[in-house]
């Protein structure tokens, strides 16, 4: 027989069962209901429900079928007219028939097995005659113990069998052989070593991407806004389900799982809370930080975030819950900032508090999460699937009650025990104290001292228009006529300014404190501190001149100096050596030149002068 697709509504006094039924006759069908028991059978197809409330058969019962789809409807009506049916979306435990949705027959076959046996021992004759031997308290290594792990700690012995995809899955080794006490203290070590401050601080002050996923709304915002509008208008809480929608997929995955009964005590069932308010956090921070898009890292965020998926962690309260994710934010994820805890901390809320309906939603999106990552699938078997099953028989009261407690714990930075507070402060007076470094830096480059500050001029002035360096360039030359007649001074002086700046934007120039040189369209403007220089002098300066480059040789800025040298040369009369005579009859060009930089001296001379 093949389980149909089936889907429950409802209003005051009816309710409604919409089956599908493709490629069936529907000129054959049979349907029973009484009670909460109802029956479908139509072949191949088979449909048997334990409904939440009562129906009864009073002649206003309807039931039609559509071809086209191939659709059952039928319409049963209510035995208590506008009574409400908690759980009608709630598909895997409609499922379930109705003597094995409690635990009681189980409890009551172990303990009718017990008697059975006690009472066949007791039957049997006690031999007197059986061999003793002395009391030997055996040693605890000896005892082959296991530690339990899985929802509600109903599981060991598994990873015995997985040892080879033990490391995917999980952090810790050898859980089977490691008490909860022993796991805890593992996890909060390898959480201290993996801490990053450089991580933690680059996100606490570069935060564009954090601030960018943190604007992302993800269904449940919108459905929790319109729950508490309907609230607000009606005052009525038992409709909260009808704002969570599931799809065909969703419907697909519920009729798949395959129902049972929990037997949970009052302390597993307050671990299995837990556990599911930090499974529900690292979910939440997934879809935040990804914007509700999956990708292959899905499966590793979300279990690497939940201490009771990666640790196997059982946890007491609901702080220790919230210090746990906190801490494991912080560590191990792409995004490490305290505002992405508080995001999940707050979505988690929402969704206890839209009930069942949502955490199913969400638990059967980690479903297939996990079903589609290859080591994780584990983790469905121990504790998703289990959730998925057992939250629909969950009461909604228990989730309220849960989010109130949820909503009451507060959690701070301090809490989570990396000194993230002084970490904080101490990277802002660092932040302030290079902000004032580099104020004081600027300010002592504006007050250089007098000789730098010479030079900077100096170096300048090279890149200036040559009308404005003729009045800085006189004034040098005034300051250097009280060395005239010296001429190791000249020499010296000479012979440091040969790698000085010579291009200028109209032509050569030459800026020293003896002399300046400077080419142009119009006729050589020539000012030199002594107008006659020695003969003896002459000749000493072109002993130190080691190789001589024409100006034709020079960069393109002493083209224009080099076509007028050029012109001036065809009409020179022969001088002796390192001279040449200007055809103005105003003076001789002394040229004396160096690789690094060429030097032209005009000395302003008369004709009846030597």
């Amino acid at each position: 027989m093949i389980t149909p697709a089936f889907e429950l509504t409802q209003d005051p006094d009816f309710l409604t069962i919409v089956i599908k039924v493709p490629y069936a006759r529907g000129s054959e069908f049979d349907v029973y209901f009484e009670g909460e028991d109802f029956k479908f059978y139509a072949k191949p197809y088979f449909l048997r429900l334990t409904l939440p409330g009562r129906t009864v058969e009073d002649g206003r019962e309807k039931a039609s079928y559509n071809t086209d789809k191939g659709t059952f409807t039928i319409r049963l009506p209510k035995e208590i007219p506008g009574q409400y049916f908690e759980g009608l979306d709630m598909l895997t435990s409609l499922l379930a028939p109705k003597k094995s949705r409690s635990g009681k027959p189980l409890v009551e076959e172990i303990d009718t097995a017990a008697s059975a046996e006690l009472s066949e021992e007791e039957e049997e004759e006690f031999d007197w005659e059986i061999e003793q031997t002395p009391y030997e308290e055996s040693a605890e290594s000896m005892l082959p113990l296991q530690y339990c792990y899985g929802f509600g700690n109903l599981r060991s012995g598994v990873f015995q069998r997985l040892q080879d995809e033990l490391s995917d899955v999980i952090d810790i080794k050898a859980p089977d052989q490691t008490p909860v006490d022993e796991r805890r203290r593992k996890r909060l070590a390898a959480e201290a070593a993996k801490f990053d401050p450089d991580h933690y601080l680059a996100d606490f002050f570069e935060d564009e991407a954090i601030q960018h996923v943190l604007m992302y709304k993800p269904w449940w915002v919108d459905v929790h806004k319109k729950m508490t509008a309907f609230k607000g208008e009606s005052h009525q809480e038992h409709d909260n389900h009808t704002f969570v929608v599931f799809s065909e997929e969703e419907k697909e995955q519920l009729r798949k799982l395959t129902n049972k009964s929990y037997l949970l005590d009052k302390r597993s069932r307050h671990h299995v809370y837990l556990g599911l308010t930090d499974i529900l956090l690292a979910y939440c921070y997934e879809i935040c930080v990804n914007e509700g898009d999956k990708n292959v890292e899905s499966a590793w965020n979300i279990r690497k975030l939940s201490a009771t998926l990666c640790w196997l962690e059982s946890f007491t309260s609901i702080h220790d819950v919230l210090v746990s994710f906190g801490r494991r934010v912080l560590c191990y994820p792409l995004h490490r900032h305290f505002g992405l805890v508080t995001r999940a901390f707050n979505d988690t809320v929402m969704i206890l508090q839209l009930g069942k309906a949502a955490v199913l939603k969400c638990l059967l999106d980690i479903h297939k999460i996990f079903r589609e990552n290859d080591p994780a699938y584990i983790l469905n078997d121990l504790f998703i699937t289990d959730y998925c099953i057992w939250i629909q028989k969950t009461k909604s009261k228990k989730l309220a009650a849960l989010s109130e407690s949820l909503q009451k714990t507060t959690l701070t930075k301090s809490h989570i025990g990396f000194e993230l507070e002084e970490l904080e402060a101490a990277a802002v007076l660092v932040e302030e104290e290079e902000r004032m470094l580099k104020a004081a830096g600027t300010v002592s480059k504006q007050q250089l001292p007098s000789s730098e500050s010479e030079t900077s001029e100096s170096e300048e002035s090279s890149s200036t228009s040559s009308s404005e360096t003729e009045g800085s360039d006189s004034d040098e030359r005034e300051s250097s006529t009280s060395e005239d007649g010296k001429i190791n001074s000249l020499q010296g002086t000479l012979q440091e300014e040969r790698t000085a700046p010579l291009i200028d934007c109209n032509g050569l120039r030459q800026g020293t404190n003896t002399s300046t040189f400077e080419v142009s369209d119009e006729k050589p403007k020539v000012s030199l501190q002594s107008t006659s220089v020695p003969g003896k002098l002459i000749e000493e300066l072109e002993k130190q001149m080691h190789t001589a480059i024409r100006l034709s040789e020079q960069p393109e800025g002493l083209a224009a100096a080099s076509c007028i040298l050029q012109e001036q040369e065809e009409n020179r009369v022969s001088k002796p050596d390192g001279f040449s005579k200007d055809t103005t009859g105003k003076g001789d060009f002394l040229e004396v030149s160096s690789k690094a930089n060429p030097l032209l001296l005009f000395c302003s001379t008369n004709e009846d002068e030597d």
